[in-house]
């Protein structure tokens, strides 16, 4: 099994617990990695033998965009469920950030994997 992988996808969306947090947009960052057999793309040199970065970055726009969630958490498993019912992923692994939620900090979100590990998710990307 191989990975398609987003890094660093800026979403400007309504995230947050506090009131103040309810009534602006902020930036959220995603990381999607997703296991893809990319063999048969990459023999035929076709694009809908694989799992498009762009069609997964729109959607995720999309939907990321119009969402008003209050945790990352629950964003990261709705992102989750989205891509594993439209685009048939057996596994992925996806990292949610908040880069101006903590002052003193770069980032801070979650980070979550679901369904079957790949032997190559084991190394960092």
């Amino acid at each position: 099994m191989d990975i398609v992988y987003i890094k660093q996808l800026k979403i400007e969306t309504v995230i947050g617990i506090f009131d103040w947090e309810r009534e602006i947009k902020q930036q959220v960052c995603l990381d999607i990695d997703m296991a893809v057999d990319i063999s048969a793309a990459a023999a035929g040199e076709d694009i809908e033998s694989t799992v498009s970065y762009k069609t997964v970055s729109d959607r995720l726009i999309e939907f990321v965009g119009k969402s008003e969630f209050l945790l990352v958490e629950t964003m990261a498993e709705e992102i989750a469920s989205l891509l594993k019912k439209e685009f048939s992923l057996p596994w992925m692994r996806i990292r949610v950030g908040k880069p101006t939620a903590i002052q003193d900090a770069s980032e801070v979100g979650v980070l979550i994997e679901r369904g079957e590990r790949p032997a190559i998710a084991n190394y960092n990307l």
